[in-house]
């Protein structure tokens, strides 16, 4: 008995207490050694990318009004800020894109099941589907105009034809190749029409929904902006033609800072839903985004 209780007092720490382990919150977020370095080395290159807009034009003797310095683009945003009116632009464009992203993509998921369901209306309607992809979007723009005037609603028209078409072809794409085995298992329970696309076919399509998504809140900002500079009185694309017109090259670089902002905004919007209700699906451990 000696022996074990002095084997016991020497293997423990001073005052007979065992250290515990910090227990880990629940919910508390778990911060891997990759993802720091991940971040860090993000970081690290957006340091080095400003460095050389900051001094590289100067090395090389560009003028200001070709490539102007970043703290240049800064002073002008700050100035657009407080006298220029650029946060009322900025919502204009916002609001433009979430609302010709949201409806292309209304419209490209309902076109996409109905074509997805019915070979018949495939062969129907995609030929004018094609042909209305193929057509340039530019060209509808001033059209758009001259039917509805110097208003949101030719952007928003716009914008909803570039993003219908990539979604359309990834939620037809995916209708047709549901499994055939798990909607013969569902019909097997009686199943109707509806609850086989709702229980098979329907979940089946997200994952490419999702990533048709992905591409057109992207598309959402190419769309608006064509609208703002074809026909627009207000928003970031009406900001960089006028400051354009101007010569102010640091004007132009705040407008498209701007709407990048709006579309890596819009993206990370469609990512966080992705991830919120497709959680089930396995992730990769390398991914691009």
């Amino acid at each position: 008995m000696s022996s074990v209780s002095s084997t016991a007092g020497l293997s423990s720490p001073a005052g007979g207490a065992q250290p515990k382990p910090s227990p880990i919150k629940a919910g508390e977020p778990k911060v891997s050694k990759r993802q720091v370095v991940t971040v860090s080395s993000s970081v690290a290159v957006l340091v080095v990318f400003l460095a050389a807009w900051q001094w590289l034009p100067g090395w090389f003797g560009m003028p200001e009004f070709v490539l102007p310095k970043f703290t240049t683009v800064v002073q002008e945003a700050m100035h657009m800020w407080t006298n220029g009116g650029f946060m009322e632009h900025f919502w204009i464009t916002a609001l433009e894109v979430v609302v010709g992203f949201a409806l292309g993509a209304l419209l490209g998921l309902g076109v996409g099941v109905v074509l997805g369901l019915s070979p018949m209306a495939e062969s129907v309607l995609s030929p004018y589907i094609l042909a209305l992809q193929i057509a340039p979007k530019v060209a509808f723009a001033p059209l758009f105009v001259m039917w509805l005037g110097y208003t949101v609603y030719p952007k928003i028209l716009v914008a909803i034809l570039i993003v219908f078409f990539p979604i359309m072809i990834n939620v037809l794409s995916a209708i047709r190749t549901v499994d055939p085995d798990m909607v013969n298992l569902v019909r097997t329970l009686n199943a109707s029409r509806w609850q086989i696309f709702r229980l098979v076919e329907f979940p089946s399509s997200l994952p490419s929904l999702f990533s048709g998504l992905r591409i057109g809140a992207t598309l959402a900002v190419v769309g608006v902006t064509v609208g703002e500079l074809v026909g627009g009185n207000m928003g970031l694309g009406f900001l960089l033609v006028d400051a354009e017109g101007q010569g102010n090259t640091a004007g132009v670089f705040v407008a498209i800072i701007g709407l990048t902002v709006i579309g890596i905004a819009a993206y990370a919007a469609v990512v966080w839903a992705e991830r919120r209700y497709l959680h089930y699906i396995p992730r990769a451990t390398t991914t691009t985004i």
